[in-house]
């Protein structure tokens, strides 16, 4: 056995004869969070819903972000209200529903003489954020006060700091936490397993797609993987910068007019140590050359420099990576901010790179910077096919219950009958507290986060766990158990599933988590759950490795 028999299960009603097999009310295509959304909000409303992905659950966007749970600030200074409202009022309800796995976090504006912004300007929207938030976050901090707790930023012309708080999580956990909620209300989620094409009957409407397994490298590359063919009454892409490949098949059937409207923009992150940079909240400011906002923030018992915000080249299926003009530019924003820290390039532990999907509404001639472009969701029918890209992280339910409203249009459910059972104020995340009687053994912050990021799941992980699993891994927040409880539950199919998605160990951890010691000990839990003899794991390293080293590690100076 080399996969999760989750997945073999989760695979099976696929073969089955067309004549044997009901189509299924929703196939939603892309395993992000905006999928993962919007097969959460379907099969609580009773609909038979299959999501698939045809990498990784998160490869994408989704595990690459910011990692910030956020009302998006700027957006009032644009005078974008209504995102900023929508935004924060999501980030409470995460706040209040997924504490563990969506964190508070204090940010700081550092205010200079003579720099934008200067503190009034800044401090009156805080006041007008934490309005929105229906919550006083904010606090000004006067020069002495701030300097006794933060001695590393730099002191010449220092005015005093401004703190408001917005909310962090690890993105790729939130997006197994919100597709586990989807699974425990009925629908099926394989990793893997890439729409090909689309079907589409004699009308030129869409319905269904031909789907290929794409967990076996060898067997793609010779063209012979398994396929499948599956039929729905409504396709859903939610394949984010990726959105317009479908469309474009969708609108090709009856020869209507397509113009690309999904504009990719990368942002790109360093990992350092908390030891060269040691710090307890988010710091955030403006670039000394353009202008853009970056972050400085703890993240995993490290620190995180980011991000980038530049035009990406169009897409394909390959992994996203920084660019040396981008470390520098990160590097030079730090230095620039804080005092004899003077990092450099043999600092960063890894990095990692993730392209949004904006919306352009603008001819290529006349287009704003990716920072300008406005980051609301656009929700398109195209020929029974519905396409949503764009959005917030943040509103990704918003998102989910938008784009249920368009399938209303195609699958005609009523959503009336289903407002007491499933009204749409109802909790994302599910709250039942762990029996298992090794939970109570754990400390306090190991159990807050396990449920957060485990849910409804918990009580099986520490089921499964060995006795030395409730260890942490070396210095990082994760515990053996999780390992474990991934490879047998969470469709890991390759080493970089478990160590850059399920776990953060690849991006935390020197050499990409593949230290002897380190190493040693996951190989024996892939041998135990999967397995894997002593080739595959070998294929497998090489194949991490390789891949760490080109998109993960420093590129080429």
């Amino acid at each position: 056995m080399t996969e999760s028999t989750q997945r073999q299960q989760a695979l099976a009603p696929l073969s089955q004869p067309l004549s044997q097999s009901k189509p299924w009310d929703m196939l939603i295509i892309g395993g992000g969070i905006t999928g993962a959304g919007i097969a959460r909000e379907a099969a609580r409303r009773g609909l038979k819903v299959l999501l698939i992905e045809q990498k990784d659950f998160a490869w994408g966007t989704s595990s690459r972000s910011s990692k910030m749970v956020h009302g998006g600030l700027r957006y009032i200074a644009s005078g974008d209200y209504k995102t900023t409202l929508l935004s924060v009022r999501e980030r409470e309800r995460m706040l209040n529903e997924a504490g563990g796995l969506v964190n508070e976090m204090h940010f700081v504006m550092p205010h200079y003489k003579g720099k934008f912004p200067p503190p009034w300007i800044f401090n009156t929207l805080l006041r007008v954020y934490d309005k929105l938030a229906g919550r006083r976050y904010f606090k000004y901090f006067k020069k002495d006060a701030f300097l006794g707790v933060n001695p590393y930023i730099k002191q010449d012309k220092f005015l005093g700091a401004s703190q408001f708080s917005d909310a962090v999580t690890d993105d790729s956990r939130l997006v197994m936490r919100v597709l586990d909620e989807a699974i425990h209300d009925g629908a099926q989620a394989i990793n893997y397993l890439k729409a090909e094409s689309l079907l589409t009957n004699e009308q030129g409407l869409v319905v269904g797609a031909t789907l290929k397994d794409t967990s076996d490298a060898d067997s793609i590359a010779a063209n012979n993987g398994q396929t499948y063919e599956v039929y729905a009454k409504v396709v859903v892409s939610a394949t984010g910068a990726w959105a317009d490949t479908l469309r474009m098949q969708a609108r090709a059937q009856t020869e209507q007019s397509f113009h690309k409207q999904i504009r990719p923009s990368r942002g790109s992150h360093l990992v350092v140590s908390q030891q060269r940079l040691p710090i307890k909240q988010a710091y955030t400011f403006l670039h000394p050359v353009d202008k853009r906002a970056v972050f400085v923030f703890p993240w995993e018992n490290r620190t995180v420099l980011g991000t980038t915000d530049l035009d990406h080249p169009p897409l394909n299926d390959e992994e996203v990576g920084i660019t040396s003009e981008e470390v520098d530019y990160l590097l030079a924003a730090t230095n620039g901010l804080f005092n004899n820290i003077n990092l450099s390039r043999e600092d960063v532990i890894s990095t990692w790179a993730g392209v949004r999907p904006l919306i352009s509404e603008s001819g290529d001639g006349k287009r704003v910077s990716p920072s300008k472009e406005k980051r609301d969701h656009s929700v398109w029918l195209d020929n029974n096919l519905v396409t949503v890209s764009g959005g917030k992280l943040t509103t990704f339910r918003l998102i989910a219950l938008d784009v249920l409203k368009i399938c209303q249009k195609v699958l005609a459910f009523d959503e009336s009958a289903t407002e007491q059972s499933a009204p749409f104020n109802d909790q994302v995340f599910s709250n039942t507290a762990p029996t298992h009687p090794k939970f109570t053994t754990l400390p306090i912050d190991l159990q807050q986060r396990l449920q957060g990021f485990y849910g409804l799941q918990l009580d099986t992980l520490l089921e499964l766990a060995h006795d030395d699993d409730l260890a942490y891994v070396t210095d990082s927040n994760t515990i053996w158990a999780e390992i474990r409880f991934a490879v047998r539950c969470e469709q890991v199919m390759h080493l970089d599933d478990l160590l850059l998605r399920r776990t953060r160990l690849g991006l935390i951890l020197p050499n990409g988590a593949l230290t002897p010691l380190i190493s040693a000990r996951i190989q024996k839990i892939f041998q135990e759950e999967l397995g894997w003899d002593e080739q595959k794991w070998q294929q497998e390293v090489a194949r991490y490795q390789d891949l760490w080293q080109r998109y993960y590690h420093l590129p080429a100076a």
